[in-house]
């Protein structure tokens, strides 16, 4: 059943300071998007210089399975709406997905190209445009196929109160990363879309390389 629309947009989580936490929760403000209305909250690594940004929605605390993605950075598809990739897709999906159930978290972050940054990831889209795979690509950089870790994601999705999730992801390091945590996977959503000429290769890497959970390919 959804939320109650006002009880959503006016709900605020309560601050859960986990035991030894590496990340600190330092804003938080009303989040209203294309998607509907949302909270979002930014946090700080004590670890690094890493920042995340939590987005949410509704009552995330009550011990209820929540929808939750794990969203690693992807300026070329979430901002530019690049077509090599499904982050954007992916992300737009979690964010309908949060809203139809009224309750959920996104947290988002910045490890954009698996970790490598954003001007690697431009010298690896070099390299695919004369054949290599993604995988390849990094490697001829000097760089590991996947640099990313999803910690202090989980940390804050603990903070936020989350204790049972309905993981939006097909990436079984992130799906491992909450069990990993201490949170209850109580199940799996899916997320993925029919592959265009443009994402086939990029998609079939994922899947026989990198073990994502994908069936189209």
């Amino acid at each position: 059943m959804i939320t109650d629309t006002t009880k959503v947009t006016t709900y605020t989580v309560k601050h859960i300071e986990p035991e030894e936490a590496s990340v600190l929760r330092v804003a938080e403000a009303r989040l209203p998007t294309e998607f509907g209305e949302f909270r979002i909250a930014g946090y700080r690594s004590l670890t690094s210089e890493e920042e995340f940004v939590a987005v949410f929605k509704g009552e995330v605390d009550d011990g209820e399975a929540v929808p939750v993605r794990i969203h690693s950075q992807c300026l070329t598809g979430d901002v530019f709406h690049s077509i090599k990739c499904d982050c954007g897709p992916q992300l737009q999906r979690a964010m309908e997905t949060i809203e139809e159930a009224g309750r959920g978290v996104i947290v988002y972050q910045h490890q954009e190209g698996r970790g490598i940054g954003i001007i690697n990831k431009i010298r690896a889209y070099a390299l695919q445009d004369e054949g290599a795979d993604t995988i390849e690509a990094n490697e001829r950089l000097g760089l590991d196929a996947d640099l990313r870790e999803y910690g202090q994601c989980v940390e804050i999705l603990r903070d936020l109160g989350v204790k049972k999730v309905r993981m939006m992801s097909n990436n079984p390091e992130k799906i491992q990363a909450v069990r990993d945590g201490g949170l209850e996977l109580v199940e799996r959503l899916p997320i993925e879309f029919e592959p265009s000429e443009d994402t086939f290769k990029y998609l079939s890497v994922k899947k026989l390389q990198m073990g994502h959970l994908l069936s189209l390919v």
